[in-house]
């Protein structure tokens, strides 16, 4: 009898060691997959046109966007991603960097920035603001993110953040923290971060824009954002709209001192 209780102790502990290794082999597979894909990401692609439209004349005004001022004054590309979404005093409402490139686009060239928005997303000149965005980024890749918080609009808009993160509702009864506020979720075989604390929120928040190899499209934070709440059963907040940068206001602060790897690629 006591043999017998030894024997399946034994056995027991064979069968968790071996689950605990198949999960294990499992989630290195996948880094092991990405860490291959990384090199020829297809977002250097991305990279490259956004240059080229941040420098060409383009709109109705038939001007660049080297005067776009996207929190370090005119021009200045290098170190700005990890500081949005933050506070304009010109337009006096706290912008990502997405909505902040509409806005340059509006004023400096021409375009209308509401008509940008309802576009479908990956399409028209919407393509183009992902490009920027994607080029934007990587000009501050391995910097740390340092959000403000020191304008009452940036306050409020990181407690309305906070509070849509745990909002729940649709058919579905979920909130963003269903699957991200909480350590060790997946789903499949797709590893969750928290998003509440570091280090989740500097990955999750860090690694957006990021090209996506199951769809071969390049997505923002503003597409990663809306489909988001597709997946929970809402209807998309739309581009550029209050709750998406309250939410990246929310995460972004949460991730302070974690390391911008964006571009990158994802599954």
């Amino acid at each position: 009898m006591k043999m017998t209780k030894a024997v399946s102790f034994v056995a027991l502990g064979c069968l968790v060691t071996t689950v605990a290794l198949a999960q294990k082999s499992a989630t290195q597979s996948i880094d092991e997959y990405r860490a291959m894909l990384q090199d020829g990401n297809p977002a250097e692609l991305f990279e490259a046109k956004g240059e080229d439209l941040w420098k060409q004349k383009r709109g109705p005004k038939g001007v660049s966007l080297e005067k776009c001022d996207l929190g370090k004054g005119a021009g200045v590309v290098k170190g700005v991603f990890v500081e949005l979404p933050r506070y304009f005093a010109d337009t006096n409402k706290v912008q990502d960097l997405e909505s902040r490139l509409l806005s340059c686009m509006e004023t400096l060239q021409g375009f209308n920035a509401a008509d940008i928005a309802k576009t479908p997303f990956g399409s028209g000149e919407q393509s183009n603001v992902t490009a920027l965005a994607t080029w934007i980024s990587a000009e501050s890749k391995g910097m740390k993110f340092n959000l403000s918080q020191d304008h009452v609009q940036e306050k409020t808009m990181y407690e309305v953040g906070k509070r849509l993160f745990f909002a729940r509702g649709g058919t579905h009864d979920f909130a963003c923290a269903s699957c991200h506020g909480e350590d060790n979720k997946r789903i499949r075989l797709q590893d969750l971060p928290n998003l509440t604390k570091n280090p989740g929120a500097g990955n999750g928040f860090g690694a957006w824009p990021a090209y996506r190899v199951s769809n071969g499209q390049m997505w923002g934070m503003q597409l990663r954002l809306n489909d988001c709440y597709r997946q929970q059963r809402f209807p998309y907040p739309l581009f550029g709209s209050d709750a998406t940068i309250a939410l990246g206001v929310y995460m972004g602060v949460n991730g302070k001192g974690g390391e911008s790897i964006a571009p990158a690629i994802k599954r």
